[in-house]
């Protein structure tokens, strides 16, 4: 599916934009602090309905602006369709060809053939981080492999928020009947994890092995749940197993107030030849393990979709040596899908660039072309 046209409303900083990308690189030149991410985050909005990085939907409304507005036409079997989204002070609105959606069969239509993976300098992190910024990894992945994650997190979440505020309530009684819920969503979420760690495990190696050569140690890739719950089960199992870690640790829970199993504690482990990566693998081999962490994620969506997933990269290019740099643009330039590039600086990008990459310069909010 390719993004046609591009129109975005008071979001964040940008006040309006008309946007029509290549149909594989458009690359936004321009200081920092000028408005690039955030026009990927508009993208990145449009195509997930989740902020790239606002912890509140409110903090992407323009500062003057009652609400913000992210629509694009995508391209696709079934024809031309525009998806749609704003947020205003009642929360965020979606829709598809002019139709407002709510839940259930209507938003799996939205989603129907929209996936895109950003790439931001934050990304290289994922390694000597900690684990908050690989669980929102995986859920974002999962949710491009799988739409309806969306639905499900949020259950889970909604779960976890009633269960913690009836431990702090202190009645057992109360404590067991959220805890159903929180066991039955988190046991979905547990196998969603488990089986995308399992369809890139061997996407990872084969995607380290290529950018670091021979020579370098095997790249692993494995979940880890909290609480010693075994997710290598059937999810009824998984649930029972999940219920069991809750029970026992119920006293300790009830003390701090807080569930201390469950998806929302668990972790991805990264290591190198049987090593965990974040205390043993160089800076160096930490960013390769990360660049191909997103290879695989996109090399996954490729094999599961049959095309590659829109792709939106934040100035990676700057932040990668020359080495990593030069195997990605030769990875995107090779890759048939269709890419948004931020960069200060165009040089660190031409490889990437072909005959139909089309330059944008934005420049305090506002996006306008550049001749090639």
């Amino acid at each position: 599916m390719k993004l046609l046209s591009l129109h975005v409303q008071d979001f964040r900083n940008l006040a309006a934009v008309e946007l029509a990308p290549s149909p594989r690189a458009t690359v936004l030149l321009g200081e920092n602090g000028q408005g690039k991410t955030n026009l990927l985050e508009a993208i990145y909005f449009l195509t997930t309905l989740k902020p790239l990085r606002a912890v509140r939907l409110a903090e992407l409304v323009r500062f003057g602006a009652d609400r913000a507005g992210v629509a694009g036409d995508f391209e696709g079997p079934g024809g031309v369709r525009r998806v749609a989204v704003q947020v205003a002070a009642g929360g965020r609105t979606a829709s598809l060809d002019g139709k407002a959606l709510g839940s259930g069969a209507r938003l799996d239509d939205y989603f129907e053939g929209l996936a895109s993976v950003c790439f931001s300098p934050d990304d290289l992190l994922l390694v000597k981080a900690g684990p908050d910024g690989r669980r929102r990894f995986l859920d974002r992945a999962a949710f491009n492999r799988w739409p309806a994650v969306l639905g499900e997190a949020r259950e889970y979440v909604r779960a976890l928020r009633a269960r913690n505020a009836a431990l702090r309530g202190g009645a057992p009684e109360v404590e067991a009947s959220f805890r159903e819920p929180l066991v039955r969503a988190g046991a979905r979420l547990l196998v969603r994890r488990r089986d995308l760690v399992a369809e890139l495990a061997p996407r990872l190696r084969a995607a380290f092995a290529e950018i670091s050569g021979p020579s370098a140690p095997e790249a692993h890739l494995a979940y880890r749940a909290a609480g010693g719950v075994e997710v290598d089960h059937p999810e009824a199992e998984v649930a029972a197993r999940l219920a069991r870690a809750l029970e026992a640790r119920l006293e300790r829970d009830r003390e701090k107030g807080f569930t201390s199993a469950g998806p929302h504690m668990d972790d991805l482990v990264l290591a190198l030849g049987g090593k965990g990566a974040r205390l043993y693998g160089s800076q160096g081999q930490q960013r390769a393990l990360v660049l191909a962490l997103k290879i695989a994620e996109i090399e996954n969506l490729r094999a599961a979709l049959g095309r590659p997933p829109l792709l939106l990269l934040d100035d990676v290019s700057s932040e990668l040596d020359p080495a990593k740099n030069r195997f990605l643009l030769g990875y995107l330039a090779a890759l048939p899908a269709q890419a948004f590039l931020t960069t200060t600086d165009r040089r660190l990008i031409e490889p990437a660039a072909g005959p139909d990459t089309a330059f944008y310069e934005v420049r305090s909010g506002v996006v306008s072309p550049l001749v090639s």
